[in-house]
């Protein structure tokens, strides 16, 4: 998670969305649950599944809880699929400064925080499994290691480089001054990666324009996205077309990638389950969008929220150290719950002690450096 993962809550605006024209409350209550599901689902994939299954990081086996966590992996795309939604909703003043400002305040301060404990704990308890150096701790920082070949100190950062490339396209339609026009940008992209899909994989270039376009991943943020446009402005016949063919490509894929899922895990996963995991992703997502989301739209899910991102990051490494501490004197149910708990309350910690306060500096300080910089640019000469 993404999402990334992990896709944010947009800041508050006034009710008029300038750029898409539309009239609408930016804050949805849903989104907060639904991030903290998704984040959820990856720590039991990666608790009770993934980490006993492969690579030997954890030596914690939780047979009774593998037959479900297993189908965890899915809580990424949901991650990805509310990125679409969430981002696109911050983008939607048309303010390419308001826009990069609150990406920056949202993902930094908590990844900086994270991170450093995640390094920390791996050069205190870290063994051959799990290893890092100042220098690639440093890189990790920037959260562009992904980007220059530099290995992330926790697995899970590799949703973050997916993000941050999601951010990208967003910019250039910002750059391009075209955000009322972005259901056009996403069923270009939605095209394109339909043709990559579908083309062989062995084509000249197929891998590298497969990441330029994250095909892996696109279907998932364009689904989001015009949903997002759905609630701003209304359904049509095209924003349906594009959500619809999105889930229909997102459960073709999907299926398509269980057997190499299942070779690498050594396990069976049930295409049914996938397919029907996604669907209700989509559904609700889409109800969303209608605003048919009924009590979960009346409360206030802010906690959960706000415990997601510090959560995805912080869950796995940290867990897997704990799980290798104790494994053997510690009752497995008690062990693994115990360390939910634990990483929950770090979580928290960080929201409140890093992300609150320091998000709101580094926004400050943001401001006033975008503000000293457009003073100092020299003035158009008077006539």
């Amino acid at each position: 998670m993404s999402q990334a993962n992990q896709p944010a809550q947009g800041e508050a605006r006034p009710k008029v969305e300038q750029g898409l024209g539309a009239k609408t409350s930016l804050r949805v209550n849903e989104l907060d649950l639904l991030r903290f599901i998704a984040a959820l689902m990856v720590v039991m994939f990666h608790y009770g599944f993934r980490g006993y299954a492969a690579d030997g990081y954890s030596l914690l086996p939780l047979p009774a809880y593998a037959p479900v966590s297993k189908y965890g992996y899915l809580g990424v795309e949901l991650f990805f699929m509310i990125s679409g939604f969430v981002i696109l909703m911050t983008a939607s003043s048309g303010s390419l400064k308001k826009f990069v400002i609150s990406r920056v305040v949202r993902l930094y301060p908590a990844f900086w925080a994270c991170c450093t404990i995640t390094f920390v704990a791996i050069f205190i308890f870290g063994d051959s499994r799990f290893t890092a150096t100042f220098s690639q701790y440093l890189i990790n920082l920037t959260m562009l290691n992904e980007f220059v070949g530099v290995r992330s100190i926790d697995g899970v950062y590799w949703s973050l480089a997916v993000e941050i490339h999601f951010y990208f396209f967003v910019v250039l339609v910002l750059l391009a001054g075209q955000i009322r026009h972005a259901l056009w940008f996403l069923i270009a992209w939605l095209v394109i990666s339909i043709a990559l899909d579908v083309l062989p994989k062995e084509m000249f270039l197929m891998s590298r324009l497969r990441s330029m376009f994250i095909v892996d991943s696109a279907y998932y943020f364009i689904a989001g996205a015009t949903c997002y446009l759905v609630r701003a402005n209304g359904v049509s016949i095209l924003k349906g077309l594009v959500i619809l063919v999105t889930w229909l490509m997102a459960t073709w894929t999907s299926i398509q990638a269980l057997g190499g899922l299942e070779a690498r895990y050594q396990t069976t996963i049930n295409p049914l389950i996938v397919g029907l995991l996604i669907a209700l992703f989509f559904a609700v997502v889409v109800l969303m969008s209608f605003k048919l989301t009924g009590f979960l739209a009346k409360k206030q899910w802010i906690t959960l929220g706000a415990l997601t991102y510090p959560l995805y990051l912080l869950h796995q490494n940290l867990g897997y150290l704990n799980f290798n501490y104790w494994y053997g004197s510690v009752n497995e149910h008690i062990l693994l719950w115990g360390t939910i708990a634990g990483i929950l309350v770090l979580a928290y910690f960080v929201h409140e002690q890093v992300e609150a306060r320091g998000g709101a500096q580094l926004k400050a300080f943001l401001d006033r450096l975008i503000e000293k910089l457009a003073k100092s640019e020299p003035q158009a000469a008077q006539p």
